[in-house]
């Protein structure tokens, strides 16, 4: 049986697999002639995550159009995890128990590579005074028009200097469809970024406004058009706050699809190292806060269990997850699994040591700066992902994904909350140690060596060159050769929000450090020190 409109039609209930309820032929039609839903970025957390909030929409007859899907930065996803399969996807979701639901997802009717080729296609997309929104799950990165100095890239400055011509960034290309649309009809719109960043509503206006500030300098644009970008009545840009876990294909869910008698299901990995498959596997928890700003309307996402709320509580949300309740006790666990050579994040969680840890870091240091978004309860909110979310067996994520770009995260998952303890004149920010072990932990994990002393990969990472000289000299069972070369890192605002020497933090962070050099176990026996005499 294949993955396909033809063979899903034959699919009956004893199978186990729930099938769209609505015709999935006609939906695509009425998407192409008045589309609603653009979206780009390919990748699996769109598939799993909004390809189900609007299958919902679509089996409530709430709406009756679906999304169409770009990819620029890895065209390769649409080849082979998307064309060979008709645009359906298998959302298999891991219970904690071990049972896997398995949902074919038709709402993504047609996908597209972004290029140029292609422009065309999604010019006339854009122009249709029906879309209401374009969509994106393009990570950090694609918003970034600088480098981690502060510089253009050279492709950013080519394409503020050929304006119309091929953009190259996927923010330039944006710009050109918003600037066919306002000289066409000027229909309102709205950008929606749906990935994991603070204020990343903000980012694409930035972004979108600074090339298309440069085009109009540049005598491409007229200033009329800058007024339409900036004029949200126009063009919106909400802040949202997106979570859910939507790990590496697992080679267990592509042999438990083979089983139900599905063919082709083996994941790949692009040229571009995306993880891809006719399937995605997901947890069970998803949060998705948009702030509700859409100047040409909306689909009912409340209907599909989105939260639409003011700018005020999505920034709360996002805040309490990024900087407290998820993403610092994440990374945690990644630093110190891969050191400790954990094969997942729940083994890593699993491991009585680190769990303490994100415990103490979690309930202990950073729950105590907290503001509720009253929509979702800290507390509750920490309880989930430790005790269901990131001990759930079948979450095949692994801590070096986790580990990914950490110098770009640790402003935001650590630095916000040693930044709230400086001031808050009832709080000490020396009275943290936890958040300080995580980044001492995070130097090591630098070294490339894990706990007995044997090489190991070290995650990708813009700055990783700049922090390994820094690091140089330093050697693995010598604590003696640590002469200070964490100081200038330390005192480094890009990277920690905050000077750690200033605030008083940079010793206990040298000290711990120091103590995991000394030798095989060390960063095992020093966790197990300052946990155990807590």
């Amino acid at each position: 049986m294949k993955l396909n409109l033809k063979d899903i039609k034959n699919i009956d209930g004893s199978l186990g697999v729930i099938v769209p309820k609505y015709d999935i032929e006609k939906v695509k039609e009425e998407t192409l002639k008045t589309p609603k839903w653009l979206h780009f970025g390919a990748g699996n957390i769109f598939r799993a995550y909004m390809g189900k909030v609007q299958q919902v929409l679509i089996e409530k007859d709430l709406e009756n159009t679906g999304i169409i899907v770009a990819e620029g930065f890895d065209t390769e996803i649409i080849d082979k995890a998307y064309t060979p399969f008709d645009n359906l996807t298998i959302l298999t979701t891991l219970n904690k128990n071990g049972d896997f639901q398995n949902e074919i997802i038709g709402s993504i009717v047609e996908s597209i590579k972004a290029t140029d080729e292609n422009f065309n296609t999604l010019e006339e997309i854009v122009k249709k005074d029906s879309l209401q929104m374009i969509s994106f799950t393009i990570t950090e990165k694609g918003y970034n028009l600088k480098d981690p100095s502060g510089n253009y890239f050279g492709v950013i400055l080519e394409d503020f200097k050929n304006g119309f011509t091929s953009p190259k960034h996927v923010m330039a290309l944006i710009t050109k469809l918003l600037y066919s649309r306002f000289k066409t009809n000027g229909t309102p719109i709205s950008l929606v970024s749906m990935d994991n960043c603070s204020g990343n509503g903000d980012k694409i206006r930035e972004a979108v406004l600074e090339i298309a500030t440069a085009w109009n300098t540049n005598g491409y644009v007229e200033d009329a058009f800058l007024a339409y970008l900036k004029d949200e009545s126009k063009v919106s840009y909400p802040v949202t706050m997106i979570d859910k876990i939507t790990p590496r294909p697992a080679e267990e869910v592509k042999i438990s699809l083979e089983k139900l008698g599905f063919e082709d299901m083996s994941p790949v990995i692009t040229n571009r190292n995306s993880f891809v498959a006719p399937f995605v596997n997901a947890e069970i928890p998803e949060y998705f806060i948009v702030e509700d700003k859409f100047p040409n309307g909306r689909p009912n996402l409340e209907a599909a269990g989105v939260f639409l709320t003011d700018r005020e509580t999505v920034e709360k949300t996002e805040k309490m997850k990024v900087t407290t309740c998820l993403n610092p006790l994440h990374t945690t666990l990644a630093i110190f699994g891969c050191i400790l050579n954990k094969k997942s994040v729940y083994d890593a969680a699993s491991d009585e040591d680190l769990n303490r840890l994100i415990k103490e870091v979690g309930y202990n240091e950073a729950l105590k700066v907290v503001e509720s978004p009253k929509i979702i309860d800290p507390k509750a909110f920490i309880d989930e992902v430790i005790d269901e979310r990131f001990l759930n067996p079948y979450i095949p994520d692994q801590p070096e994904r986790i580990a990914t770009d950490t110098s770009q995260k640790i402003a935001i998952r650590f630095g916000e909350t040693i930044k709230s303890y400086v001031a808050d004149e009832n709080l000490d920010v020396k009275s943290l140690k936890y958040i300080p072990l995580v980044l001492a932990g995070w130097f090591r994990y630098l070294l490339g060596v894990d706990d007995k002393g044997l090489e190991r990969s070290i995650s990708n990472d813009p700055m990783l060159e700049m922090l390994k000289k820094e690091l140089a000299g330093i050697e693995f069972g010598k604590p003696e050769s640590y002469k200070g070369q964490l100081k200038n890192v330390l005192t480094n605002e890009r990277i920690f929000g905050v000077n750690l020497e200033e605030i008083g933090l940079s010793e206990l962070v040298e000290n711990y450090f120091v103590e995991m050099l000394s030798g095989e176990d060390a960063v095992r026996n020093t966790l197990h020190k300052y946990l155990e005499t807590k």
